[in-house]
């Protein structure tokens, strides 16, 4: 199952994340989720916390934040290069 968080939803809503750029992103997350194969799409790991294991998925100039428990997707964040590495400083 694919979980986005409300900040993606409201970002979505108000259209400060265009709707064909949440549809990509929502396409590579049913092809993870379908497949399980992280290989698929440009993915990579970043700084984990005990808890959790976070990863970044590339599409043009935006990128997914999100993390994987119990083969369910948690999207945590979709946003602009610039804007969304912030939070991981």
């Amino acid at each position: 199952m694919i979980q986005y968080e409300n900040e993606v939803k409201k970002a979505v809503k108000k259209g400060m994340l265009p709707k064909e750029i949440f549809a990509r992103f929502n396409n590579a997350f049913i092809a993870l989720e379908t497949t399980g194969d992280l290989g698929l799409f440009d993915i990579k790991k970043l700084k984990s916390s005990e808890k959790r294991t976070y990863y970044r998925l590339r599409k043009s100039k935006y990128r997914a934040i999100f993390y994987i428990e119990n083969n369910d997707y948690y999207v945590i964040s979709i946003e602009k290069r610039e804007e969304v590495y912030r939070q991981w400083e």
